[in-house]
């Protein structure tokens, strides 16, 4: 027996979701407008928003009045007083737990964006790199963050996308001890320019397996050199991963 075609408004749903799939688009990134979807699927614009409001009801977008919609946030990030984000503030081994997680994932994302980065993610990437590398490097966290966060994106994956982007507070978390502890050391931050230069060339250069190793010998590098200054002085700039510490 023949499946039941679905209404047309649910099937113009199912291909915005192919659509967003499909062009790895990331948590809070504007979907096209009205006008832009019912030309590109040629349809109405009242079955265009039909089918996105039938999306805002499922959580896959967020729409904005005046503003258009917006990818959701599909894993949601755990909030600041949430019992996982109290747990890892609370235990120092955390940072360490937090990189390997960032080594695996973020090596396969660089693997994937050396393989799928289009001409947007290449400039995306491009500005990240050049505005982290021209900052002060006992301040640039955030801007370093956002150079790996362009990459992640040119993964056109969107599972490693949103559980990434799940993590991001996280994330950034293991950043900002990386800049505070290695940053203000020579050697170790000529190290990590040349990890990041390594990154950037090979990703936008489409060597996938270059990418993938660079990005994975650089977060291992942040790990053990801050395990060797904890070893050393026995103990290591922690203050973002102080309980009750603001993300």
């Amino acid at each position: 027996m023949a499946s039941k075609p679905l209404p047309i408004a649910k099937a113009i749903a199912y291909r915005i979701e192919r659509l967003i799939l499909d062009g790895g688009m990331a948590p809070e990134e504007k979907i096209p407008s009205e006008r832009q979807l019912a030309s590109r699927l040629n349809v109405s614009r009242s079955i265009i928003r039909e089918a996105l409001h039938e999306l805002h009801g499922r959580g896959v977008i967020d729409t904005h009045h005046g503003r258009g919609s917006f990818v959701s946030h599909i894993v949601p990030e755990p909030d600041k007083e949430s019992p996982l984000i109290r747990l890892f503030s609370g235990h120092p081994r955390t940072l360490y737990d937090l990189l390997e997680v960032r080594e695996q994932l973020e090596g396969q994302a660089a693997y994937l964006a050396a393989q799928r980065a289009n001409a947007r993610d290449l400039h995306r990437i491009t500005t990240a790199f050049t505005v982290m590398e021209a900052a002060d490097p006992l301040t640039n966290a955030k801007l370093d963050h956002a150079f790996h966060l362009a990459i992640i994106e040119a993964s056109h994956n969107p599972v490693l996308v949103h559980v990434l982007d799940s993590l991001k507070s996280l994330m950034l978390l293991t950043v900002q001890a990386s800049v505070a502890n290695l940053s203000p050391r020579e050697d170790f931050k000529r190290q990590i320019d040349q990890h990041h230069r390594r990154i950037y060339q090979s990703v936008t250069r489409g060597q996938a397996n270059a990418a993938q190793k660079a990005a994975r010998a650089h977060v291992r590098h942040v790990s053990e050199s801050m395990k060797q200054i904890e070893q050393q002085e026995h103990s290591i700039i922690r203050r973002t991963f102080e309980p009750g510490a603001h993300l």
